[in-house]
């Protein structure tokens, strides 16, 4: 018998309702790095909305969590200096590929961006080098 993941369905269902509406609305991509971007610059006229988006990320995760009483994930054998370095390249990885996953794997790739396609395959192809590593080798 096959097994249908019907939270992820629901979630990419979502993730690309949000994405749509935020570029019917505003013009603007749902790239994560982006929005986030703009509310550390502080860009005026262009802030609000961020921040709105950012919340109700945070709060709509939180609020399915509850509702859904799924556990919140133990991240307590992981150190703070691997949270850190983690974030770091991951921030440099989005500096260097002019976006996130987000960015180009949602919007970019339903934009039918080359450049986008080619990063989205070049995340994959090293998520899944990076757990292999992790996984078997280290």
């Amino acid at each position: 018998m096959e097994v249908i993941p019907w939270n992820s369905l629901l979630g990419g269902i979502l993730l690309g309702l949000s994405a749509t509406l935020l570029m019917i609305v505003n013009g603007k991509v749902a790239g994560i790095s982006g929005i986030l971007n703009g509310i550390m610059a502080r860009i005026d006229g262009d802030f609000a909305w961020r921040v709105v988006f950012v919340l109700g990320m945070v709060l709509g995760g939180g609020l399915v969590t509850y509702i859904a009483g799924e556990p919140i994930p133990d991240t307590s054998n992981i150190s703070v200096a691997m949270f850190i370095v983690a974030g770091l390249l991951v921030g440099a990885g989005t500096r260097i590929g002019n976006g996130c996953t987000s960015g180009h794997g949602i919007c970019g790739i339903g934009r039918l961006s080359k450049r986008s396609l080619i990063a989205t395959l070049i995340f994959m192809l090293v998520a899944g080098v990076t757990v292999f590593i992790r996984l078997h080798v280290v």
